[in-house]
């Protein structure tokens, strides 16, 4: 059988099964499973053969190999003048476009202020568009996961036998999520950073670095808590719900916890530990090194996974720090007075824009401002 006839009767169990099966790759070459991979996880495994039933020799699938790999190597599309049929051309060209972009260093695409970045080591960083879907491939070829929208899901099932890190950060005015490879789903507030393995092993606690704010829904597994770490501060789950905050700017860590149980504590002093219970926040405080626990409203810490902005008795000034991360804004304040002034107020970002909340606040506490671009002058 030759290669080409071997990858059409890889493509044709794959079309009836609807599934890949290892054994039909062992006579695949590495890129060829590559190509395979790709496919079926884009759903082009019939546009594949029908272009493969237009190609009339081993030798011009040779070709179109070959011209594979110089087109990863030097970027540019080569399939135009191999393709026969326009709708043929549409499916593989999505494929070379795939290929394309696995291949495509961070510095050849356009970073903004507002891109999503995927740090999967020191020199590999992954552009993440939130409309997209694409495969989390690492360094070594291996698929971790997969980004539907607005998601990224990680595989139980990867082979990684390593513990190693992926690294997720989020801008101001954007919100994602991260589902982990044990199933623990993670919501990523604005200006979010979180640090956590590809693949929890099966041993040991599964631990993640945060700085920002996010919402767990973490997996329940008894042998292995849930560990969550930021900067001095560590909250243990064995599976439960809590939110989670830890901006740099702010003088507090929180967790406020929705269901289950958690314990937190301070490195600096490990005794002061706190043990919550629904509807409470433990609090520490970087600068007493103190950790204290209170009942609250959960609403108030948590409607941001619904896009709310939720202020009771907050100064203008802690305000602000909000608005800018939710609205990607900087916002400068001259007017001291204003600073002080405690506030009350509730806005949804995807109805009230960042010039209706200025509006709103003008109309309590009369003051004058300028928006240009993204930044907003208050005199």
């Amino acid at each position: 059988m030759t290669c080409m006839e071997t990858l059409k009767s890889v493509l044709q169990s794959i079309e009836q099964s609807g599934q890949i099966k290892a054994d039909g790759l062992q006579h695949l070459t590495k890129n060829e499973t590559e190509i395979v991979n790709t496919l079926f996880h884009e759903n082009l495994v019939s546009e594949a053969l029908v272009f493969l039933e237009e190609m009339d020799t081993d030798a011009e699938w040779h070709l179109f190999m070959e011209r594979t790999m110089v087109s990863k190597k030097q970027k540019f599309p080569f399939w135009r003048p191999v393709l026969k049929y326009a709708a043929i051309f549409v499916g593989v060209i999505m494929l070379g476009y795939m290929m394309l972009r696995q291949n495509t260093s961070v510095d050849e695409l356009p970073i903004t202020e507002s891109t999503i970045k995927l740090k999967m080591g020191e020199d590999n960083v992954k552009l993440i568009q939130e409309g997209d879907s694409q495969q989390i491939v690492s360094s070594s070829g291996k698929v971790l996961g997969v980004q539907t929208g607005n998601r990224i899901s990680y595989n139980t099932d990867s082979e990684i036998k390593d513990l190693v890190y992926n690294e997720l950060e989020i801008p101001y005015g954007k919100i994602f999520q991260v589902e982990l490879s044990d199933g623990t789903l993670v919501y990523l507030n604005s200006g979010t950073k979180i640090k956590y393995p590809v693949k929890f092993l099966n041993i040991g606690k599964r631990e993640v670095f945060i700085e920002g704010e996010a919402y767990f829904k973490v997996a329940k597994d008894k042998n292995h808590p849930f560990v969550v770490h930021s900067d001095q501060v560590v909250v243990e789950v064995l599976g439960t719900e809590f939110n989670f905050s830890s901006y740099k700017e702010e003088a507090e860590i929180k967790t406020v916890l929705v269901e289950g149980s958690v314990s937190m504590s301070s490195l600096l002093r490990p005794q002061d530990q706190l043990v919550l219970v629904p509807g409470s926040k433990g609090a520490w405080n970087k600068s007493s090194n103190k950790i204290n626990k209170e009942n609250v409203d959960v609403d108030l810490y948590t409607g941001w996974l619904k896009g709310e902005l939720v202020f009771r008795n907050m100064s203008f000034s802690d305000m602000t720090k909000k608005l800018e991360r939710s609205y990607n804004v900087v916002i400068e304040n001259n007017n001291e007075l204003l600073n002080g002034k405690i506030l009350n107020a509730r806005f949804h970002v995807d109805i009230e824009s960042i010039e209706d909340v200025m509006k709103s606040i003008g109309e309590l506490h009369s003051f004058r401002y300028t928006i240009k671009d993204r930044k907003i002058t208050i005199d």
